[in-house]
């Protein structure tokens, strides 16, 4: 069985926690590798909406095994705060169902309060981070005084790092002004968490080898999107971890080659939240026509989304860094109605014409985009059977993004419930297994 792996083209809230949500029947396995409670995955199911955070979109679907990695940065107070979210909806969320890495590094208290004073610090270059913690727990991490999830099963070593952590950062809180961290309340609160989180402590790279090798198949699931990776994204208005297709292998201790297949999600436009360069933002009505019609509020912090045109020179640079081999296309129903639809073909730098796209977002502050324009599309039909019943403007619409992303697409989203889903079963053949998944409900 293929395990597929499926991330975000655009600066995160793509629409990656439907699309999970609605493939996981496939799958026996759904593996979160990177990110922390920051990632907002959003799916409605059974008329209502449910917001994860951490939890990967699997444990939607009764019978799936899900599996937070060692790439993922875990806060465990977040942690049960969405188990228990989840168990009050009726969703079962125990060891039986999911397992944690044991190399995950935890969010100390100390990080939230190191994160707000860093963005304060930066003023008009404030990175617009979520202030959880996050890109200091994983700055932790590389300076080697992380306190890991495995830690805790030792409260001997879980009292040293804490004491040698916090040391390590009184410096940092007393030229803000903050009082000191008492090592024993830390100590103590996360002997604690030590208690709840054992039972779901695991090996993840062997428990994936096992099932992988048992015949079971996984659905690796991204988080943020590709433009807001530490490496590959807009530095430094990026997240603190590896959102690409390599951060899968390295966020769960698993080969490159056991990812078969890479499904790539977009948006019918683009949209950001925080700070950073965004060539193709619109900041008339028709932008606010958009956030409007699309709730373009973040799913974790509630801030507005910025709002543009779809960007070609964007998502076709995420599909080459990813090997991205197929599209979910999300959210058109959005721009149904709204006149003629403009798309990014190409960016103005010093009067040289760019058709590729740069990272650096001092360049990407100074371009002027070049736009095709493309006939618009009435309302879409929540329940198409096949492509063809798609309006015609529209079809011409995917067609045009496909030839300029230079990749097919194999779903389309045309709302946010799950039957409002098209499969195009040609385009996926080979990463999915769309019987399996109809015969489980997955649409």
């Amino acid at each position: 069985m293929a395990n597929l792996l499926v991330l975000g083209t655009q600066w995160g809230d793509e629409g990656k926690g439907k699309i999970v949500d609605l493939l996981t029947p496939a799958f026996d396995v759904v593996a979160r590798y990177q990110g922390g409670h920051n990632a907002g995955h959003t799916v409605y199911a059974g008329g209502r909406k449910i917001v994860l955070h951490l939890i990967p979109s699997g444990i939607l679907r009764q019978g799936t095994f899900c599996v937070i990695g060692n790439g993922v940065v875990i806060s465990p107070e977040a942690f049960f705060r969405e188990t228990a979210d989840l168990e009050s909806r009726g969703v079962r969320v125990d060891p039986t169902r999911l397992a944690v890495s044991r190399g995950a590094h935890l969010i100390m208290p100390w990080h939230p309060l190191v994160e707000r004073i860093s963005e304060d610090r930066r003023g008009d270059q404030r990175i617009g981070t979520t202030c959880r913690g996050i890109g200091p727990a994983y700055e932790d991490k590389a300076a080697r005084l992380g306190v890991r999830a495995g830690d805790l099963a030792d409260l001997g070593v879980l009292r040293g790092k804490i004491e040698t952590a916090i040391a390590a950062k009184a410096g940092i809180l007393a030229a803000a002004g903050m009082p000191p961290l008492d090592p024993e309340a830390v100590f103590r609160e996360y002997a604690g968490w030590a208690e709840k989180l054992g039972p779901y402590l695991r090996d993840v790279s062997e428990l994936l080898h096992e099932r992988m090798k048992a015949g079971q198949s996984v659905l690796f699931e991204g988080a943020q999107g590709a433009l807001l990776d530490l490496d590959h994204g807009t530095y430094p208005f990026v997240t603190s971890s590896s959102a690409t297709a390599g951060g899968a292998a390295t966020g769960l201790g698993v080969g490159p080659r056991t990812i078969h297949g890479v499904l790539g999600i977009t948006k019918a436009y683009t949209t950001r939240v925080g700070s950073g360069p965004f060539p193709t933002e619109l900041h008339d009505e028709t932008g606010r026509a958009i956030a409007s019609r699309g709730d373009e509020f973040g799913a974790s912090t509630g801030r507005p989304r910025r709002c543009g045109w779809f960007d070609a020179l964007a998502v076709r640079y995420a599909c080459r860094i990813n090997g991205v081999d197929r599209l979910a296309l999300t959210k058109p129903d959005v721009l149904a109605g709204l006149g003629d639809i403009s798309v990014c073909v190409g960016y103005r730098y010093k009067g040289e014409l760019l058709r590729s796209f740069p990272p650096e977002p001092w360049i990407l502050e100074r371009v002027v985009p070049e736009y095709r324009t493309l006939a618009g599309w009435p309302e879409l039909p929540p329940r198409a059977a096949a492509f063809e019943d798609l309006p015609a403007s529209f079809r011409a619409y995917v067609r045009a993004l496909e030839d300029l992303v230079e990749t097919r697409v194999a779903v389309v989203s045309t709302g946010v419930a799950r039957a409002a889903t098209l499969f195009l079963e040609t385009e996926l053949e080979g990463m999915v297994d769309l019987a399996r998944m109809r015969a489980a409900g997955g649409e």
